[in-house]
Order: structure tokens, then sequence, then C-alpha cells
């Protein structure tokens, strides 16, 4: 068995660190700790609760011990890095698709289902897209869902390959969505005030700063008069927009590839 650089061991035939083939049930969980009561689901738990109370920053090997009494060297008996344990939380707090419903049909609208479900998942545990992405899903749970997308794609007629890059894009709009939301948000709870009063005041703001000089702003000029920045949007629109023009080019693909209606 060879050894990765953060200090786990890997098994040369899944390349998987000892915890995740656990996770895959591949290898048997450690049956005693230093500590009576110590598991791996216990640390992953100990993970989530730091990551959703304090942030994901806050998240180190230290930490969790200190939530679990014990000392942090103990938890490398079950995790090699806090990368891993990132891993490990993310797969543990996203869980298992949700069934598909039948009546959803059609390339296009099994996509719309897969976005959005992924969308609550990460809008219920907002840490999770703040996770740095440092390689390919191969946990449980990351599997499923992408198994999941690439079945809604089936009916598509796009090679392999394809299907893939439609994964990654739509799936990676659907990330950098809800952390753009995120950040918004947060900043206006941290500014005391709601989405309509932001937007008036960010509109006067523009206002001020282009009516000195129209011509040199003429399209913002234009979005001002029209009152487009005077109303916050509902909470959905921007998402439902993006998506649709998503797939609107997934669907220019899938009509150059012959493959199936939306």
């Amino acid at each position: 068995m060879a050894a990765d650089g953060d200090g786990g061991a890997r098994d040369p035939g899944t390349g998987l660190s000892a915890s995740l083939e656990t996770a895959w049930g591949l290898r048997e969980r450690p049956s005693k700790g230093p500590k009576p009561g110590l598991s791996l689901d216990r640390i992953v738990d100990a993970g989530i609760a730091v990551a959703a109370t304090e942030g994901i920053g806050a998240v180190s090997m230290g930490r969790v011990a200190k939530a679990l009494g014990v000392s942090t060297m103990s938890l490398y008996r079950y995790v090699s890095s806090r990368d891993e344990l990132y891993v490990l939380m993310q797969d543990a707090a996203t869980g298992a698709p949700p069934a598909m419903p039948a009546d959803v049909t059609g390339w296009r609208a099994r996509m719309e289902w897969w976005a959005r479900a992924q969308r609550e998942v990460f809008r219920s545990n907002l840490w999770i897209v703040r996770i740095p992405v440092t390689g390919p899903p191969a946990t449980p749970r990351q599997l499923e869902w992408m198994e999941q997308g690439l079945a809604a794609l089936d009916d598509s007629g796009l090679e392999e390959g394809w299907k893939i890059s439609v994964l990654m894009l739509v799936g990676g709009f659907v990330r950098n969505e809800v952390m753009l939301m995120a950040d918004l948000e947060e900043g206006m709870r941290a500014g005391g005030r709601e989405p309509d009063e932001v937007m008036r005041q960010y509109a006067r703001t523009v206002d001020a700063l282009t009516s000195t000089a129209p011509e040199r702003f003429p399209s913002l000029r234009r979005l001002l008069d029209a009152g487009v920045l005077d109303v916050a949007d509902a909470e959905d629109t921007e998402f439902e927009f993006g998506l649709a023009r998503v797939l609107d080019g997934v669907a220019v693909l899938v009509k150059g590839a012959g493959g199936g209606g939306a």
C-alpha cells in the first residue's frame, strides 16, 4: 500500500485514501479508537456542525477534535487531513440525490430538475460551496449525483464526453449562482437592510455617479430610466433565467447531435 503526500494510506487499486475507501465500504471501519465511541461518522458529523455554525473556514482537525473532546492526533487514525475531512463532510451533507419523479421526462426537464435539486442541497448547506474543488468526484454521493445527471441525458443523443461537459457546465452554474446569492444575502444581513431597500440605494448611487456624465454611461442611464434597479428580483428569478439560457445552449448542441427533443 502506498502513502499519499498528506500521510494517508492509499490503496493502489482504487487510488482512494483509507477513509474514502471506508466510506465506500471497501474496508472495515476501525473497531477500536484511542477514545471509546470515536468513529469516522462522529468526526464527520462534528465537522459539519462546526461548518454549519461557524463556517467552513473554522473547520480544522484541532477544532473538530475540541468539539469531540479528544486530542487532535486521535483524529488521524480515521482521516488523514483537513482536506480529506472536507470531502467526507460534503459527501455526508449532500446525501443521495432524491428520486426523480416519473413524470419528469425529456433531457431538458430532467436536467432542470437535477439542477434545482442540487441548488436546494447547496442552499441548505452553504458552507459546501466554500470548499475548494480539488479533484473530480469520487465519493459515493458525488457519483450517485453524477449517475443521475448522466441518466438525465440518455435521450439527448450526445456522445459520452459531451454529457460530462454538460454536467460540468450546469453544475458549475448552480454552484456559482448559490455562492453569489449567498454573498449578496450575507452582505444585506450584515447591513440590516431588506433587498428592495438595498436595490433602491444602489439605484440612487449609480444615478448620482452617472448623471453628471451621461454620455459616458448611456446604457446604464437607460437601465436606470427603465426602473430595473429599483426593486429586487424575486428569489429564483436570476437562477431560472440563467439555467434556461444554459440549457438553451445545450439544446443547440443536442440538435446538432440529432438527439431527442427537450
